[in-house]
């Protein structure tokens, strides 16, 4: 992965750093948001952030509580177990969302990522990412597609099945329950295509 990538000249300007992927690279469940978070472009680690209003501290707990994320490990280097973290774009604008044309441009990375874990299930992150997973990992049109009818609706995918979710702080406690039962239940069943996965 390219750490001075320059394919994006305006993010080049207001990034700290490039972020890719990061967690258990023989993961079965990979989560995919639209962007780095602020706290993400401060330490390299997607999601990374304590909650409110731009980090994603919710799904930290939600990790947690799913036994994928050590509880005790630090906020800014959690120890992961069969999640991988990653988002659609590698860098950050402070004042503004990716274009189409900047996550064109950041789609090479996050498709040999997909690759390279190939987990079972994808869990796109918010409206973009669901919109984006859904046009290249499902034959459902993007345009029946959405939020909250998809949250915690198991979706299947060509190769993948898709549990999409709300971005965490805009999650009622009601739908943090219901997203959580969802991923308990499909954890507990046999989750696992055959689709030619190598022994790891």
């Amino acid at each position: 992965m390219d750490e001075a990538c320059r394919n994006c000249p305006a993010l080049c300007e207001t990034r700290e750093r490039v972020v890719h992927g990061y967690g258990d690279v023989a993961a079965d469940f990979l989560f995919v948001g639209e962007r780095p978070t602020a706290r993400a472009d401060e330490t390299g680690v997607p999601f990374a952030g304590a909650g409110g209003s731009d980090g994603d501290g919710g799904l930290r707990r939600t990790l947690e509580r799913l036994g994928l994320c050590a509880v005790d490990s630090p906020a800014d280097a959690p120890v992961l177990e069969n999640v991988y973290l990653t988002t659609l774009t590698r860098c950050r604008d402070p004042d503004r969302r990716p274009t189409d044309e900047e996550i064109g441009n950041c789609e090479p990375y996050l498709s040999a990522e997909i690759r390279m874990i190939n987990p079972e299930i994808l869990i796109p992150v918010g409206e973009r990412a669901l919109s984006e997973l859904g046009r290249e990992y499902t034959t459902t049109p993007v345009a029946d597609l959405g939020f909250p009818a998809d949250h915690a609706r198991r979706i299947r995918g060509r190769g993948f099945e898709l549990v999409p979710m709300l971005e965490p702080r805009e999650q009622t406690a009601e739908q943090t329950q219901a997203w959580l039962e969802a991923f308990v239940e499909l954890m507990a069943s046999d989750y696992r295509q055959t689709k030619g996965r190598q022994e790891r």
